[in-house]
């Protein structure tokens, strides 16, 4: 939005030329800068080639419809507040058009004053909206890294790793459930790093053919097999001198994980059928979801190759032992969700309820944060939307299983303990600002400063 009001610039459309005057009135009035538009398609040739804060529609003209024209802004550019103007008998139409979301409506006949408070009260919640947007941001930039949330104090222990090892070239083990995000940390590293602009290549070590896993990881010359027609590189050269991750790294057999040490080793390896050897400078960094001392001690792992691998070693935890992680996460989820799904998903900004999130908060998350996102995704799929409700949950977060409910007591955070870090936190974000804090945590000032007494918090 616009930091100086006469920036504001406000799109009229109404076929009828009086009416597209009186609203040119009340938005100069305003200082915001009108532009007008007779019709749905003329409106939208100006959109695409002006800058446009607002649309102010009729709901009825010949052509492309104020319904249409809503839809069509809100699937390409979101961003822009729509206010619709409509007859008495058509109010129907514009509560359907707030929930396509539009901003509001006016009745026709209306008077000026009463576009006036419209506009007045639109632009004061963009200007909100972009303040929570910033604050948002703040609070994020403290808990995260990258795509990588979290402030619990697992994930600010793990933040610290990545930042210490992202410029060096050692291997890193990465440890966690399955869906704990281990990639997303393995590309954290890549990315902080000075050899970021390298190529990044994942390895999926489970799903590789054995038949065929040697010449994938190595490559192979012409001739080197039946079917071989040309020389092809393989994974390791692929990497370059970047990342080369092996994800689920139990999983290579024991004949190829003498070969990957023997090519960390030497920092060369032969191609299948080859004789000449390739350079290999890219830096290794591996996942796994089992334990590989275990793995190392049955004889299934090389111990030479356990201790070449884990040189420096990070442990994500569940997500069961972060739930403080969870509204954070869950809003990162969501708005990338919104951000690449289709135009409905667009149209406003979905938020979970309070009854969801208290569920959510609650739940044992099995699949960790990749189950979390399967349910954000689902919930905004076949939810009424752009409140996600308890009831848009699947059934078992809403009727937990026993021993989900019995394992939860382990992890319950007192909620006394709870209130006080987010004051904490929110106060630390806020530099102290008290009206910020609160504006951060939800809250009204006066409550803020009752929890303030009742901790006996001194910021």
């Amino acid at each position: 939005m616009p930091t100086n009001t006469a920036e504001i610039s406000v799109l009229i459309v109404d076929d009828q030329e009086l009416v597209r005057n009186v609203c040119r009135d009340v938005v100069s009035a305003l200082d915001y800068q009108p532009m007008m538009a007779a019709s749905g398609t003329e409106a939208l040739r100006i959109l695409e080639q002006h800058p446009v804060d607002i649309v102010v529609s009729d709901l009825k003209m010949p052509g492309l419809g104020g319904m249409e024209l809503l839809e069509k802004i809100k699937a390409s550019n979101p961003r822009v507040e729509v206010v619709i103007m409509t007859g008495c008998a058509s109010i129907d139409s514009a509560v359907r058009a707030i929930k396509l979301g539009a901003f509001d409506y006016v009745v026709k006949p209306f008077s000026p004053e009463e576009l006036n408070v419209v506009l007045r009260r639109l632009v004061e919640n963009m200007g909100l909206k972009d303040e929570n947007n910033l604050l948002r941001e703040r609070l994020r930039s403290s808990h995260g890294l990258g795509r990588l949330i979290g402030q619990s104090p697992q994930m600010q222990q793990v933040f610290k790793v990545i930042q210490r090892v992202a410029a060096s070239r050692v291997p890193v083990l990465i440890s966690g459930d399955s869906g704990t995000g281990k990639e997303l940390v393995a590309r954290s590293i890549h990315d902080h790093g000075p050899w970021h602009d390298k190529p990044f290549v994942p390895v999926d070590c489970a799903s590789l053919v054995p038949t065929l896993i040697e010449s994938e990881l190595f490559g192979y010359v012409r001739g080197a097999f039946t079917g071989a027609t040309h020389s092809k590189d393989g994974l390791l050269h692929s990497a370059d001198d970047g990342t080369l991750f092996f994800d689920e790294v139990a999983e290579l057999p024991v004949e190829l994980q003498t070969r990957l040490l023997r090519a960390i080793q030497e920092k060369e390896f032969r191609p299948v059928g080859g004789t000449r050897r390739v350079p290999f400078h890219a830096r290794i960094i591996s996942a796994t979801n089992r334990n590989l001392q275990t793995a190392v001690e049955q004889g299934s792992f090389r111990r030479d190759l356990y201790f070449r691998l884990n040189v420096v070693s990070i442990v994500l935890p569940p997500l069961r032992e972060r739930r403080v992680d969870i509204p954070l996460l869950a809003e990162q989820i969501i708005e990338r969700l919104a951000r690449s799904a289709h135009a409905q998903h667009r149209r406003a900004r979905w938020i979970l309820s309070s009854e969801a999130m208290d569920l959510m908060i609650a739940y044992d998350w099995p699949g960790n944060v990749r189950e979390l996102e399967n349910c954000l995704e689902r919930a905004m799929t076949l939810g009424s939307g752009p409140v996600i409700q308890a009831a848009d949950l699947p059934s078992s977060l809403q009727h937990p299983s026993r021993s989900v409910e019995a394992s939860a007591p382990e992890s319950v955070i007192p909620l006394e303990v709870m209130e006080r870090q987010a004051i904490h936190r929110a106060l630390d974000t806020a530099g102290g600002d008290k009206v910020l804090a609160a504006r951060l945590l939800g809250i009204g000032k006066t409550t803020l400063y009752r929890k303030l007494r009742e901790y006996e918090l001194r910021k």
